[in-house]
């Protein structure tokens, strides 16, 4: 278990022993994204010394909040059932930060769990519902996502494939998705790069992901 003790019989005290260690949260995040092997997780956190990352992952196994498991050959760690009950956790506590934010440092990066995390956050699917199907090509940093969208249904995964609109962008795609840029000014200015595609479909995009600053 964490080595954290609040010494205080109470829920959020118990959730805060369980996760609240530094780092822990964001392990849980990227494992809300699918089962990741042990240098995957630390490729995704760069900043994690190796030695802080083993004990993340052994006191969130204590913890019943993730597991080893065998995959073909090698060893993935993934959420329990247990620890995916944290998703809508994550994704609230996203939404709470995001209005903090502000503009991105230049030491700042997003990882493609991060972003897909991100995306789940913002989407809105009472409003996907009333749009046509779309899939759209994301490269934003280095992370390259295929984003479908059907209905009130979000699937992203890394890779490319079909798409109706592929762009480009950086940190302050979050610009766009905060409503503080209009679509058509953040392709004007640059901070969104149309690689193929019709550009009007941006509009589609910040609708579908939208999250107030």
């Amino acid at each position: 278990m964490a080595a954290r003790d609040y010494g205080q019989y109470c829920g959020i005290t118990r959730a805060l022993e369980l996760v609240g260690e530094r780092w822990a949260l964001l392990i849980v995040r990227d494992l809300l994204v699918g089962p990741r092997r042990y240098g995957e997780l630390a490729a995704g956190l760069p900043r994690i010394p190796s030695n802080i990352l083993a004990a993340r992952l052994k006191e969130l196994q204590a913890a019943g909040v993730l597991r080893r498991a065998p995959r073909s050959r090698v060893v993935v760690y993934e959420l329990t059932p247990y620890g995916r009950e944290l998703e809508p956790v994550v994704l609230a506590l996203g939404a709470w930060g995001f209005k903090a934010m502000g503009d991105p440092r230049e030491d700042q990066v997003i990882t493609p769990d991060s972003m897909t995390i991100s995306l789940r956050t913002a989407f809105r699917p009472q409003v996907a519902a009333e749009l046509p199907a779309t899939a759209y090509g994301a490269r934003v940093g280095p992370a390259e996502l295929l984003i479908r969208v059907d209905g009130p249904a979000l699937d992203v995964t890394r890779g490319e494939g079909p798409v109706d609109l592929a762009f480009a962008a950086g940190p302050g795609i979050h610009r766009v998705i905060s409503g503080e840029l209009a679509p058509d000014r953040a392709i004007a200015t640059g901070v969104v790069e149309v690689l193929r595609g019709r550009g009007a479909l941006l509009d589609r995009f910040a609708t579908t992901f939208h999250l107030a600053a």
